[in-house]
């Protein structure tokens, strides 16, 4: 009995040291390329009412279509790129796709034209295409299912910190209006591509593909991951995860698409509009603010909703990810994000859709937790990659639709709407599948 004992507290002993290297590791350094690519897809929401629209004479529905026809490509490269990253493995194929979507980004400075900014969009989806899903993808396979979900909470902490950062950040290099002998809004744009190319590269020589390449772990803890990833594997019903036809088949794979088609697009309707709503308080409440200030109050939201994040997916990981997890946050993001227009004093406003940010924030890593729960090798990278394809449809939805409406209401209030009534459909279809959400 002593004997057990003892070997049972020398696995959890290389258990926790295991994760905490993984922890230290890799998630800061995969959650730094994730916060630079948040930042990359989401300078245009910065530019756009800092010059860019008036620059380029865009109407809301084009800065709208700009903002989404990003998610063409992305949709179409996203299943082969993830597939590709499972061949080649992720250090080669991350690193590939940070230096590509990198240069693409640079371009932007130089950006002359509404058809310009179109194709520029198109392809830095097409340079991003895969890195979400293979970012995903790459943290499920080194921890074990019990670890997952506050493995990818830390991870998903970048997204809200990319707001927190970058909009002041961004707000600062508009402001260094004219060096160079360019407007603002186009020195952001190079000061935010040219990290993507240096961290790619960084990528190429840091990154470890599996545990097994990884130095900084010792052989019992490369034993433990690997004797716990094998079992897992194995216990996924009968190989189905690991045949990629039967994945991108299995209805459980296009509810769970379908759920975050909604979650998703509250997020980008929130992160393309935000600042341009802000903008909109001169008008509306008769509030003077500067460029920097502006970006101030545009990262207000997302520090709570940062800590959101931490705390409800701490939750989650310690009773196991549920339908309440996601449900809940869906439920309420569904409700303040329309009700946030209606608030009679800025600081109503931006505190309703700090309510919003936290909603959609918390919902997100916790979501990620389930598709690995029934889906392993080939078939995870494909059923990742669809969910998140189908998803990302919204991407190009909400900009779109939004700036579509808002040009033909003249008001944001129907768009915000739209964005309510996905939300509690997402959060209505998250409480019919319960039976996923049991570890």
């Amino acid at each position: 009995m002593d004997t057990v004992r003892t070997a049972d507290a020398s696995s959890t002993t290389i258990e926790q040291s295991a994760i905490r290297k993984i922890s230290w590791r890799l998630v800061p350094f995969i959650g730094l390329m994730f916060f630079i690519n948040f930042l990359d897809r989401t300078a245009i929401s910065f530019a756009g009412p800092n010059g860019m629209t008036s620059d380029l004479g865009l109407t809301a529905a084009q800065f709208g279509f700009a903002a989404g026809i990003f998610f063409f490509g992305y949709i179409v490269l996203e299943i082969p790129s993830n597939l590709a990253l499972h061949k080649y493995g992720a250090r080669r194929w991350l690193a590939r796709i940070m230096v590509t979507w990198g240069i693409v980004a640079l371009l932007f400075t130089w950006v002359s034209s509404v058809n310009g900014l179109y194709i520029l969009r198109f392809l830095l989806g097409v340079a991003e295409a895969g890195f979400f899903p293979g970012a995903i993808l790459f943290l499920s396979m080194w921890v074990p299912a019990r670890h997952r979900a506050k493995i990818l909470a830390l991870f998903y902490l970048a997204q809200p910190l990319t707001i927190v950062v970058g909009a002041p950040l961004a707000s600062l290099l508009i402001q260094a209006h004219g060096a160079f002998g360019l407007e603002g809004w186009r020195i952001m744009f190079f000061g935010v591509a040219v990290p993507a190319i240096l961290v790619g590269i960084v990528t190429w020589f840091y990154l470890p593909d599996t545990p097994n390449d990884a130095t900084w772990l010792d052989r019992s803890e490369k034993n433990w991951l690997n004797g716990e990833l094998a079992k897992e594997e194995k216990a996924k019903a009968g190989g189905h995860g690991r045949m990629t036809g039967k994945a991108l088949m299995d209805g459980r794979v296009w509810l769970l698409s379908l759920i975050y088609f909604g979650l998703i697009y509250g997020l980008y309707a929130l992160a393309f509009f935000l600042p341009t709503i802000i903008a909109g308080f001169e008008t509306k409440f008769g509030t003077k603010f500067d460029v920097f200030d502006k970006g101030l109050i545009t990262a207000i939201p997302y520090l709570p909703a940062a800590i959101a994040l931490f705390f409800w997916s701490r939750d989650a990981s310690k009773r196991g990810v549920r339908a309440w997890h996601i449900g809940i946050p869906a439920l309420l993001g569904a409700v303040s994000i329309p009700l946030a227009l209606f608030m009679s004093s800025p600081e109503a406003t931006v505190a309703v859709i700090t309510v919003t940010a936290c909603a959609i924030f918390s919902a997100l890593p916790n979501f990620w937790a389930i598709p690995a729960r029934f889906l392993s090798g080939a078939g995870a990278a494909a059923g990742i990659a669809l969910i998140n394809t189908i998803g990302n449809i919204a991407g190009f939805a909400a900009p779109y639709v939004t700036g579509l409406v808002k040009d033909a209401t003249g008001l944001y209030e129907l768009p915000m709407f739209i964005v309510g009534a996905l939300m509690l459909v997402s959060s209505i279809l998250v409480f019919s599948i319960g039976s996923l959400m049991k570890e």
